[in-house]
Order: structure tokens, then sequence, then C-alpha cells
């Protein structure tokens, strides 16, 4: 056994500010004139640019930290004066306050589906005999807690007879986050909040144990999924860890999440489109 570190694949990622997306507000205007019935607003940050268009009806789709985060004020403000709203969690329904519906956001189940690790783990150059513990963020974002995952993982590797590896993987085509997944034996999130994460559903479509926080939807997510934990108590997400670990099995999760695939929840969007138009 040896210390666990951070192997880290990445491309480089660019951090966006408000006054990045503010500058495209002149570009949506003058698209809004081109024959459009609805303009969409994906995230809360470019809810003022669809609102500065004053012709056609607006749905915005909030998606986590632009709602409980540093801009939730301006996501909560804007969310009053569009069409419809769309929020990723029940957790996310009550922060906002206003009426809106609850639509996870759905996950590609022909792409994040579950292959042998000894197919994915030489594609991306893993190490085959040792245990590796997926954490899918930039360590830079804080609200994604790298330092506790580390914790986590350092702990939980004192009570396995096995290396045990952090894998930090983020800004990769989204291609290949599918091969990772299946290359991992756990996937583990520290997150301090979120919405709806994407990556806990990808991993439940891969069949790949989750091991998380209490945030979001990922309680109701987890709900019946085995193996699995959800705590916001150290000590459980080490034992949950040691767990998957100790005995590398793949979970159940694929049938709990094939309500939220891509299809279901272009249906469930094109309906509020109908309805606001």
């Amino acid at each position: 056994m040896k210390p666990p570190g951070d192997h880290v694949a990445r491309e480089d990622v660019t951090e966006r500010s408000a006054g990045d997306y503010l500058r495209f507000v002149p570009q949506v205007v003058s698209e809004s004139l081109e024959g459009y019935d609805v303009v969409h607003a994906n995230y809360g940050l470019t809810a003022p640019a669809a609102l500065a268009q004053v012709r056609l009806p607006v749905v915005l789709s909030l998606w986590g930290t632009d709602l409980m985060g540093e801009y939730g004020w301006l996501s909560k403000q804007c969310a009053r004066y569009c069409d419809a709203v769309i929020v990723m969690s029940e957790e996310m329904a009550r922060e906002l306050g206003e009426p809106c519906h609850v639509i996870p956001h759905g996950i590609d189940m022909d792409r994040f589906a579950p292959r042998p690790k000894s197919e994915a783990r030489p594609e991306v150059g893993w190490d085959p005999d040792a245990r590796h513990v997926l954490f899918p963020y930039p360590p830079s974002q804080e609200v994604k807690n790298h330092p506790r995952a580390r914790r986590v993982v350092e702990r939980a590797s004192e009570e396995v007879e096995a290396d045990v590896e952090l894998q930090v993987v983020y800004g990769v085509p989204h291609a290949e986050v599918a091969t990772y997944m299946n290359a991992a034996d756990a996937l583990l999130l520290t997150s301090e909040r979120e919405g709806s994460p994407n990556s806990v559903k990808e991993a439940l479509s891969c069949n790949l144990p989750v091991v998380s926080t209490d945030v979001g939807d990922v309680a109701d997510r987890l709900d019946g999924v085995s193996p699995a934990c959800v705590s916001d108590d150290d000590d459980e997400l080490v034992a949950g860890l040691v767990d998957v670990l100790d005995d590398p099995r793949p979970s159940d999760g694929r049938d709990a999440v094939r309500d939220i695939s891509l299809g279901r929840m272009a249906e469930r969007i094109e309906c509020i489109y109908e309805s606001v138009v």
C-alpha cells in the first residue's frame, strides 16, 4: 500500500466572470430578431442577456451554483421576469421560492454505459492493480471541496490492502468521461452544495459506485442503490469508500436513472416551450 496522491487528467479550463456573460447582450438582442419563438437561458448569468430582448418569452434553466452560490441573488431577481423557470432538484425549488419546473438534466445512457475495467483502464493509462477513486472537478472550484476528498481518500487508503489513487479528472472531452468512469472503482463527491450533479447520474448510468455528501438530489438518486453512500460525516464517507475499495464491484445504479434520459428531458422541456409561446 502506498499513500494516495492526486493523478490529474485535464485540459485548460477558463473560469468566466459575470462580465464575460454580459458582453453577449448585444448579440443576443440581435439574434432574437431572427425568427425565433423563445429564448432559453441555460445558467443564471445568461438570464440578463435573455431578458434584454423584450419580444420573446424567456425560459430560464438554473443549474445549482448559479442559484445557491455567489450570484444567487441575480438568478432569483431574473427568475421573476422569466416566463418559465427550470431547476434541477426540489432543494433548488425551495431555494428559489418561486413557481418553477423540476427537471433534472438528462444523461446520454448510450454513451454512459457499463464497460469492463480491463478495457477502460489501458485507455486512460491507469494502474490495472490499484484502486482508483474518481474526483471529476477542478481543485480550484472551492465549492467542490477537493481538500476534503483528499482527506477521505487518504484515510480510506489506510484500511485497504491495495494502492489507492485519487484521480482528479476535469476539462477532458465529454465523450471521454464515460471511459474514466468505467476505469474507476468509485466516484467521490465532496461538494458543499449542488443542484442535480450530472457526474453522479452519469456514474449511476455506468454502474459506478458513488460516495457523496448529502447535496442537491443525490440522496434521492442513490436511494435503493447498492453499493452507495451519502453522508455529511467524514467517518461515514470513509467507511463507504472502504466498503467499495476493499471489495470492488459495480453498483446497480443504471436502473435508477432510466427516467432521466436525454429523450425524457427533451420531451418535458418541449412541453414548457409550448406553454410559453
